[in-house]
């Protein structure tokens, strides 16, 4: 049976896992890396984030990450399931523990960034309550590019004052 553990960026099977998901995505979108958003996995370490796999015999099987935005606010991150691996419902556990670990952390509101030519994530996604929102940040003007949100019931701890949603709902 699968196991889901909390995970690090520097776990070489991790970096193994994000590769994977960038490669794929490449070839989907006929894509080249100056199209890529910039991104280290280190962002995923810190305070307010948080990186889940999902591991089988010491392999991993599919990973997925929260990286904090603003105090309120955390991006879902290089979501994937190896090909094997897919249609057993890992992705929906991945996706499942990060929403309670945004909750957990405070967060009010959780954000990410899909393609438009993949369908199951983007049932994945709307089946999870995301809904769509305006392109934000790396990916405003993106063709092909689809974001969503997802409001969380988390509220801010008490007497904290937060900055401004950088990426406000319109």
């Amino acid at each position: 049976m699968p196991t889901l553990l909390d995970a690090s960026p520097d776990d070489p099977r991790v970096a193994s896992l994000m590769q994977a998901q960038q490669r794929e995505l490449r070839a989907l979108y006929n894509d080249t890396d100056e199209r890529t958003e910039p991104f280290d996995p280190a962002t995923l370490a810190g305070e307010g984030s948080a990186l889940v796999a999902v591991e089988e015999g010491g392999a991993l099987l599919a990973c997925g990450a929260l990286k904090c935005l603003s105090h309120d606010t955390a991006e879902i991150k290089r979501m994937y399931t190896v090909p094997e691996a897919r249609g057993q419902g890992l992705g929906r556990r991945v996706l499942g523990a990060l929403i309670e670990r945004g909750r957990a952390l405070g967060y009010a509101r959780l954000v990410l960034e899909t393609g438009d030519l993949q369908a199951e994530a983007l049932r994945l996604y709307g089946s999870a309550g995301f809904v769509r929102i305006p392109n934000y940040g790396y990916y405003v003007g993106m063709e092909n590019s689809l974001c969503y949100g997802l409001q969380l019931e988390a509220e801010a701890p008490s007497g904290t004052r937060l900055p401004p949603d950088p990426y406000p709902q319109t």
